[in-house]
């Protein structure tokens, strides 16, 4: 049982992380309907930034994360400002756009960074807490922490603010949003923007976790992608049930299969997409038809 235990916690510290790229992933899909291919490299790149300022110019770990995120927002503002012109025009190449920039941003990352990747020191010193006969990483609920705070100010902002409303109207229908005067474009760059900051909030957070190096976007983006489909596109309470089932699949797959734990989380993945092809909470996007 302590294992099993363990291994829960372990997988929802990780499934946070993905939560946290499923949203952003998801944050873009339903106010634009398009799927944001540059969003893993997003993370890679605030992780680096993340561990670079925390690492390198010894800042705290919170304001390293705070600039890391700033970056990347302005980083997604940058993205949806060169896509906008062809926004209802030519879909297709908008999907092959966010995909060129994910190649830019990995060839930017080697030329400032190299090709090789560094590990990153935890922000948290403090020994493993013992909790009813567990041993727990503190920095695990760290994480879980800094995810929740994450989820509660982003459905703060998008049920609580003029802005968060405006960008739930163009989500529903964004020619009725811009018949009542609410600027789509607007929207469209915050989305972005947003999105871009919980990529590298996630980044930031899987530093100490794992390897910091240009190529770590794939295999945490995959992750997060797959979370965003499970949950179903575009819906944000799936993304973040989504992330944390991924999560805890992972770790106990990685404990039982170990060499063949992606493996096994996709296969399972799969089963449930061919039974659910909407996935869990269904698909919810602004109809661009």
């Amino acid at each position: 049982m302590q294992v099993f235990l363990q291994t829960l916690i372990g997988g929802l510290s990780l499934g946070a992380i993905y939560a946290l790229v499923a949203m952003g992933f998801s944050l873009v899909y339903r106010t634009m309907g398009l799927v944001n291919f540059a969003h893993a490299d997003v993370l890679m790149i605030g992780a680096y930034a993340a561990s670079t300022f925390y690492m390198s110019t010894k800042l705290p770990f919170a304001v390293a994360m705070a600039l890391a995120i700033a970056l990347t927002g302005l980083i997604g503002l940058f993205i949806e400002r060169v896509l906008r012109p062809l926004e209802n025009k030519d879909f297709t190449l908008m999907l092959i756009g966010t995909i060129g920039f994910g190649m830019v941003l990995q060839a930017v990352a080697v030329l400032i960074w190299g090709a090789t990747g560094h590990a990153v020191a935890s922000p948290v010193q403090a020994a493993p807490l013992e909790l009813f006969g567990l041993r727990v990483r503190t920095y695990d609920l760290v994480v879980l922490l800094i995810a929740a705070v994450a989820v509660v100010l982003l459905v703060g902002f998008l049920q609580r603010t003029k802005r968060g409303a405006a960008m739930q109207a163009v989500a529903m229908d964004h020619e009725a949003a811009t018949a009542v005067g609410i600027h789509v474009g607007r929207s469209n760059a915050i989305a972005f923007a947003i999105g871009a900051g919980l990529a590298a909030l996630a980044g930031g957070l899987v530093g100490p976790l794992l390897y910091v190096n240009p190529t770590m976007g794939g295999t945490i983006g995959i992750k997060g992608f797959a979370a965003a489909m499970l949950g179903g596109c575009g819906n944000i309470p799936g993304a973040i049930v989504g992330g944390l089932a991924i999560g805890v699949l992972d770790s106990f797959a990685a404990g039982h299969f170990q060499g063949y734990s992606e493996l096994m989380v996709f296969l399972l993945f799969t089963v449930i997409i061919m039974i659910r092809p909407t996935g869990l909470f269904g698909e919810m996007t602004v109809s661009r038809a």
